[in-house]
C-alpha cells in the first residue's frame, strides 16, 4: 500500500524551503548559467575563442539532457541525488578556474557537460524532495517558492560577474566555486533537520504510480518549446550587448536583471496569481516569453536587451514552476519520472536553439519582411511557436481524464 509518512512537523516548512532555494540557486545559477555572463570575459582573456565557447555551451545543454534522462534513477534516493549533484557542481566549478586544465582540448567540454548532468539531477531531485516534504507539512501551496532560488542564483552570479568585470575570468570562476561549495554544505546541514518524511511504495504501487507519458505529450511539447524559446536570449544577451558596447558594466548588466526578474516573478505569481490554474499561469508566461524573444529584433539597442532580460527572466522560471507543479498534480504519488521527462523535453529545446542558429548561418536567410541575422531569425521563429503553444495551454481541454491508482488515490488531470 502506498502511504505518506507524516512524522515530520507539519508547521515547520522553513527547512525544506531553505534546502530547495539554496539547491536550485547553486545548481542553476552556477552549474547551469554561470558560463553565460562569463563567456564575454573568457573571450576577452583569450581563454576561449567563439567556436570553442559555443561548443562549451552545447556540451552543457547535452549534459543537461543526459541528466534529465537519468534523473529518475534517484527517485527512491532523492536526498542522495541532491547532495551528489551539489558537491559535484561545486568541485567542477572550482576546476574551471584552472586555466591550465580548461585549455586542454576536451577537458573544458567534459567539465561543462558534467555540470549539465548534475544540474538536471538537482532540479529534479530538489523539486520532488521539497514538494514531498512540504506536502507532508501541510504547506504544499508554498512549494512554488523554491523556484525563486534559480533567479536568486542567477542574480548573484550575474552581479559578481558584472561588478568583477575587470578581474580575470578564472578569478571569478574561483569565487563562484567557493560559493557553490558553501551552498552545498548548507544544504547538507539542513537535510538532516527535516525529519523522516518519505513516500513508501510497495511493489504494486511502483507498478502503477507512473502516469503514461503518451497521455501528456502536449505538455511535454509545450515545455520543450519553452526551453527553445528562452535559451536564445538567455545564451546570447550578454554577447549581443558586447556588440553594442565594450563597457562590461553595461553589457554585463543584462544578466543580473535576468536573475532578479526570475526571482521576483516567482514570488509575484505565487502570491497574486494563486487562483489561476497552473496551465493558465504557464500560458501567460509563455506569451510574455515570446515578446521577450522578439523585442531585441524589433528594437536593437541596449535598452531593448534590458527589456528582453526582464521579460525572459521574468517568465522562464514561472514556466518551470507551473509546469513542474502541474506534473505534481498528475503524478502525486511519485512525480520524479514525469518530472524527468519534462526536463528532458526542456533540454531538447535548449539544444535545438543554438543548433538552429548554426543552421541558419549556413543557409540563405528565411523569407521575412526585414533582413535579419540568424539569431534574430531564430528569435522570431521561437516567438511564433511560443504564442501557438500558449494558446493550446490556455484553451486546450484542461481535464482530459484522471490518473487512477490501485490504492484509492486519484489525481485530476489538468
Amino acid at each position: 500500500m502506498n502511504t505518506f509518512n507524516l512524522s515530520a512537523p507539519r508547521s515547520r516548512p522553513a527547512a525544506p524551503l531553505f534546502v530547495g532555494l539554496v539547491a536550485l540557486a547553486v545548481a542553476m545559477g552556477i552549474g547551469r548559467f554561470a558560463f553565460t555572463p562569463l563567456l564575454p570575459l573568457m573571450l576577452r582573456d583569450s581563454l576561449l575563442d567563439p567556436t570553442l565557447g559555443s561548443q562549451w555551451a552545447t556540451a552543457n545543454y547535452l549534459g543537461y539532457l543526459v541528466g534529465a534522462l537519468t534523473a529518475a534513477r534517484w527517485r527512491h534516493h532523492l536526498a542522495q541525488g541532491l547532495t551528489t549533484g551539489l558537491v559535484g557542481i561545486a568541485g567542477l566549478t572550482l576546476l574551471t578556474a584552472w586555466p591550465a586544465l580548461t585549455s586542454l582540448p576536451v577537458t573544458g567540454l567534459l567539465l561543462r557537460f558534467s555540470c549539465g548532468v548534475l544540474s538536471a539531477w538537482v532540479l529534479v531531485c530538489a523539486s520532488s524532495w521539497c514538494l514531498e516534504q512540504l506536502t507532508a507539512r501541510g504547506s504544499a501551496a508554498k512549494a512554488g517558492m523554491i523556484y525563486s532560488g534559480v533567479g536568486a542564483g542567477i542574480a548573484v552570479t550575474g552581479t559578481i560577474t558584472w561588478l568583477g568585470g575587470t578581474l580575470a575570468a578564472s578569478t571569478l570562476w574561483l569565487v563562484l566555486g567557493a560559493i557553490a561549495m558553501l551552498g552545498a554544505l548548507l544544504v547538507m546541514g539542513r537535510l538532516g533537520t527535516t525529519g523522516n518524511t518519505h513516500i513508501q511504495n510497495d511493489q504494486t504501487g511502483r507498478a502503477h504510480d507512473q502516469p503514461d507519458p503518451g497521455r501528456h505529450w502536449g505538455l511535454i511539447v509545450c515545455y520543450s518549446l519553452a526551453g527553445f524559446g528562452y535559451i536564445l536570449p538567455a545564451t546570447y544577451l550578454p554577447a549581443m550587448g558586447q556588440t553594442l558596447t565594450d563597457n562590461a558594466l553595461l553589457f554585463g548588466l543584462s544578466w543580473p536583471l535576468f536573475g532578479v526578474a526570475a526571482m521576483i516573478s516567482v514570488v509575484i505569481v505565487t502570491r497574486w496569481l494563486s487562483a489561476w490554474s497552473d496551465r493558465k499561469r504557464w500560458a501567460l508566461a509563455q506569451t510574455v516569453l515570446a515578446a521577450g524573444a522578439v523585442v531585441p529584433v524589433l528594437w536593437p539597442s541596449l535598452s531593448a536587451l534590458a527589456v528582453s532580460a526582464l521579460l525572459v527572466g521574468g517568465t522562464f522560471m514561472v514556466i518551470t514552476m507551473a509546469g513542474l507543479q502541474l506534473v505534481r498534480s498528475l503524478a502525486p504519488i511519485n512525480p520524479t519520472a514525469l518530472l524527468a521527462r519534462m526536463t528532458a523535453g526542456f533540454a531538447f529545446g535548449q539544444i535545438a536553439g543554438p543548433v538552429l542558429v548554426t543552421l541558419l548561418a549556413s543557409v540563405s536567410p528565411l523569407p521575412m519582411p526585414l533582413p535579419l541575422t540568424p539569431i534574430e531569425q531564430a528569435n522570431v521563429l521561437a516567438g511564433g511557436l511560443l504564442v501557438v503553444s500558449a494558446g493550446w495551454l490556455w484553451w486546450g481541454n484542461p481535464t482530459p481524464g484522471r490518473v487512477h491508482y490501485p490504492t484509492g488515490h486519484s489525481s485530476q488531470r489538468t
